[in-house]
């Protein structure tokens, strides 16, 4: 690739490589392209740029078109989970005995269910992630490393990625490969869902409630969806947990209002991982899933999004469940899974932990956790598995075969990190929006697909963790 011939003349350069590198960090906060910094998350008076990719990365064009194409189907399946109680409750049946925080989250869901309360909207904004495995000979296997449905990122200040993208390849002269970099419209689209929902909810004068963190990084972002509602007339409050329970209330008709104000959607941007919650914050959780406001996620999507469930779906004729008489959309679906094993208490559990302590670079141990940085790979597989080899706390985790990804070579821009040309891997996520009122579908598209990109060397991803850097497929 004419980028890769580049680079490599780049780096043998170091003064022309820092000046290139000084001219990407300024497109990037020309553009936008920004991020609150780590040493003041909760001020804007000082920004950064996101991390990114030097260049953008090559990606095969087939492989991007076919993870766009099965995501609908994926968020109708998100959609059917959540609504399928005798599903949730046997796929999480070990997994709630053995982590606490599926077993809170499932507690909210069955009390839910017992109530009977039925918002008649629903509102799930997803993605789904996927690396590429070669398979040797050239060859490649799209495959999911896993699916989000809370607080999904990738979208927003990034968007104008791709301009960066162009730019720094016009620079460098690369002027056939732009053409090569589509623009991305993910927040637009994104938002245009929960504009969905907040419309079909029906009271004009009732807000979107943004639920956030503490310490608030991505503020920047949220702004860009909040931009988007507010230009269609749509209000937007953030407030965090504890100012929920402080200001939250349900009237007779289990409407909820905040601080006075009627909440026609709930979005969360946080309460994805157990240090998210106090006891109050979890009285809070109930409150707002017991309300007719629209969630997204519901509790039930929530749940859809475990590692746990991922796994079950493997399972020969779990799919068809859901998909009754749609071989073609089962095949679609199943056709990206790798492998994914259980370690529930019994036989099958057995195996797969004999069979991960046997060979534990093969496997990736995945707790049921988002945000990156959680998982554990080799020497840490055996350790972990040697101490639950016979507890039943071992049903917390699950084991996916590892990828074998399909390496580049890129640089890496990241405050503090050394400039150096890297072999890189990247995973592929693919938005997904989706609405559904009265039982109808109302909304359902693949938005479009983001990028991360990480030392190859490194086992786990993220960007909020420090590991991935943002970036934009250059298709080939």
């Amino acid at each position: 690739m004419a980028t890769e011939v580049f680079l490599q003349q780049l780096i043998t350069n170091p003064d022309k490589l820092n000046s290139f590198v000084d001219e990407a960090k300024d497109w990037a906060l020309h553009h936008g392209v920004i991020q609150r910094t780590c040493e003041t998350p909760n001020s804007s008076e000082v920004v950064t740029y996101i991390p990114f990719t030097l260049f953008p990365t090559p990606v095969p064009e087939a492989a991007i078109l076919q993870a766009m194409a099965v995501q609908t189907h994926f968020n109708t399946l998100v959609d059917k989970i959540s609504q399928d109680s005798g599903f949730l409750e046997e796929a999480l049946a070990g997994t709630v005995q053995a982590d606490d925080f599926t077993a809170r989250l499932f507690g909210i869901y069955r009390q839910i269910e017992q109530e009977g309360l039925k918002q008649s909207i629903t509102l799930s904004l997803n993605r789904s992630d996927y690396m590429l495995d070669e398979g040797g000979r050239g060859t490649y296997f799209l495959k999911q490393t896993e699916i989000n449905t809370i607080a999904v990122g990738s979208f927003g200040t990034t968007d104008s990625l791709p301009a960066v993208h162009r730019h720094m390849l016009e620079s460098a002269g690369l002027w056939e490969e732009t053409e090569r970099v589509k623009d991305a419209n993910n927040t637009p689209r994104m938002s245009a869902a929960l504009a969905k929902a907040w419309e079909l909810y029906g009271q004009q004068k009732a807000v979107i409630l943004f639920l956030v963190e503490e310490l608030q990084i991505s503020q920047l972002t949220h702004r860009c969806i909040e931009r988007v509602l507010w230009k269609r007339k749509i209000p937007a409050i953030r407030r965090k947990f504890e100012e929920v329970s402080r200001q939250a209330s349900l009237d007779s008709d289990k409407r909820l209002f905040v601080d006075g104000l009627e909440v026609a959607v709930v979005y969360y941007r946080y309460g994805y991982m157990p240090d998210n919650y106090t006891e109050e914050s979890w009285d809070t959780r109930l409150l707002m899933e017991r309300s007719l406001a629209v969630k997204c996620p519901d509790i039930g999507t929530h749940l859809a999004g475990t590692k746990k469930v991922q796994q079950a779906l493997s399972q020969p004729g779990v799919l068809e469940r859901f998909f009754p008489n749609q071989p073609q959309v089962v095949e679609q679906i199943r056709g990206t899974f790798t492998g994914l094993y259980t370690l529930d208490m019994g036989p099958e559990g057995d195996q797969t932990v004999a069979m991960a302590l046997a060979n534990p670079d093969k496997f990736v141990l995945k707790p049921q956790r988002e945000g990156g940085g959680n998982n554990y790979f080799g020497e840490d597989i055996v350790r972990v598995l040697t101490e639950l080899k016979n507890d039943k706390m071992r049903a917390a985790y699950i084991l996916m075969d590892r990828i074998q990804p399909r390496t580049q070579q890129n640089i890496l821009l990241r405050r503090g990190l050394p400039l150096s040309l890297n072999t890189v891997s990247y995973e592929i996520g693919v938005l997904g929006a989706y609405v559904r009122h009265d039982g109808e579908i109302v909304l359902n598209e693949a938005v479009g697909p983001i990028l991360r990109t990480k030392h190859v060397e490194q086992n786990d991803g993220g960007v909020s963790n420090g590991v991935s850097v943002c970036d934009t497929p250059l298709l080939i």
